[in-house]
């Protein structure tokens, strides 16, 4: 999947086919944010200042949501949380494309 980056432009060009990205805190995090696209990142409980120290948003990338460890070690929590919202999200996509399609 891979085949053809080279560099980030490269890489944001392939992240326009995606309609969510889920991800810890890395380089696609940035990028994606940065570009505007829908990203729910996944943060640590001790987290880089620049995502605050408690808020599921930030000011740097409004398309983006952060789901926070409770504690140190705890990924158990915010994955089950995205877990539950992927499956609403699945299932709104469902539905809108039964729609387009009736």
């Amino acid at each position: 999947m891979t085949d053809g980056i080279v560099d980030f432009a490269d890489t944001a060009a392939r992240l326009y086919g995606v309609d969510l990205l889920i991800s810890v805190d890395t380089s696609m995090v940035h990028l994606a944010g940065g570009l505007g696209l829908p990203v729910w990142m996944i943060s640590r409980s001790d987290a880089c200042w620049r995502w605050g120290e408690t808020a599921s948003t930030t000011p740097w990338y409004p398309s983006m949501r952060i789901f926070r460890q409770p504690r140190s070690g705890d990924w158990e929590t915010p994955v089950a949380e995205i877990a539950g919202l992927l499956r609403q999200f699945v299932a709104l996509y469902r539905t809108n494309l039964a729609a387009e399609a009736a």
